[in-house]
Formats: structure tokens, C-alpha cells, sequence
């Protein structure tokens, strides 16, 4: 079952994709401590400059590239409870609507958790810091580096030089892992 989760934003919109693994295969794949695999993770930059519409275009087509090369089986995105002004809340409707657009014209099951939800299932702490959510995201992945791939406008992979795992995509990756945890307890 591969897993894509998103981290919504107007300019930067983080993704990740796992593929869970039963226990058989997670000893081939030598990790020892995930149910899972990482597939990918990156973030989708969108001009600042550029109207809402003409950035709400480049996320969609970047979304349904991403969707359609990776072909996972389920989404989850955060759920928004807190903006900080009113515009803010909008756009960032905006851009979760284009991801729940996505994820259905491409036939995926959408799931939503919360920010705290997600920190309480990757850290056990609901107020970590985001610094927090990346070191727990990459120890559960096995990740030895700090994969950055990042999506240029009109969803153009590029790999950016950072060393870094962005904080968007381990949002992203958090999500996702704290769907496949969610969905194992039930």
C-alpha cells in the first residue's frame, strides 16, 4: 500500500510517499524498526509573485504528475484548524481544495489528521517542534541522509542541493506515517 501525504500551503506544499511492508519484507530491506519504506518526498514551489489562480494551476498539475508517477493508493492531508488571518485561511483552503480535487479525479481515498494528531503519533508529543517531527520522521524511515527533492514550477522535477529534509516534506512524510499507524491499530 503506498501512501502519499501532503503539507498544504499557498507557496510551499510538501509531499512524501511510503509503501508499507509486511514484516518479511522489512527484514529483506534490512529495516528493522518500520513497517515501511520510503518512497519519495520533496516540495512544490509555487511564485509568490504569481496570481492565486495561475499558482492554484501549478499545484494541480504538479499534484497529478507526482499522483500519476508514483501511483499510491491512498492521500492524506493535514487538517487546517488555525490561520493566521482570514486571506491566509482562504488561500489555504484554496490550496487544500486543489489536493482533494487531485487525490479524487485519480480515484485515492483522502484521509485528514491534525497537526497535533500527527506530532502525538510521531513524537508522543503533540507540541513538538517541527525539528522534532523531521529526526523522528527519518528514524522511522531508516534514512541515513536527508533526501530534498524539490518540484519547480509547472511540476518540473528538479533535485535541489540542500542536505536537508525540508521541514514541508517530513510534514508531509509524518502524515503518512501517522495514516499507516492509524490504520494498523484499527
Amino acid at each position: 500500500m503506498k501512501i502519499l501525504g501532503i503539507d498544504p500551503g499557498s507557496i510551499i506544499c510538501g509531499y512524501g510517499l511510503i509503501e508499507t511492508v509486511n514484516s518479511q519484507q522489512s527484514r529483506i530491506k534490512s529495516q528493522k524498526t518500520a513497517d515501511c519504506i520510503y518512497i519519495a518526498s520533496g516540495r512544490i514551489a509555487l511564485s509568490p509573485e504569481s496570481p492565486l489562480h495561475l499558482r492554484l494551476k501549478e499545484l494541480y498539475d504538479a499534484l497529478i504528475s507526482i499522483i500519476r508517477e508514483y501511483n499510491p493508493h491512498e492521500m492524506v492531508i493535514e487538517r487546517i484548524f488555525f490561520a493566521k488571518g482570514v486571506k491566509a485561511a482562504l488561500n489555504l483552503g484554496q490550496v487544500r481544495g486543489i489536493a482533494l480535487l487531485c487525490a479524487a479525479s485519480e480515484g485515492l481515498n483522502i484521509y485528514e489528521y491534525s497537526a497535533l494528531e500527527v506530532k502525538k503519533a510521531i513524537t508522543g508529543y503533540g507540541r513538538a517542534e517541527k525539528r522534532q517531527v523531521r529526526e523522528m520522521v527519518m528514524r522511522i524511515l531508516n534514512l541515513k541522509s536527508h533526501p530534498r527533492n524539490f518540484v519547480k514550477l509547472r511540476g518540473h522535477p528538479e533535485l535541489d542541493s540542500g542536505p536537508n529534509l525540508t521541514e514541508d516534506s517530513a510534514d508531509a512524510l509524518a502524515l503518512a506515517l501517522c495514516h499507516m499507524n492509524t490504520r494498523q491499530s484499527r
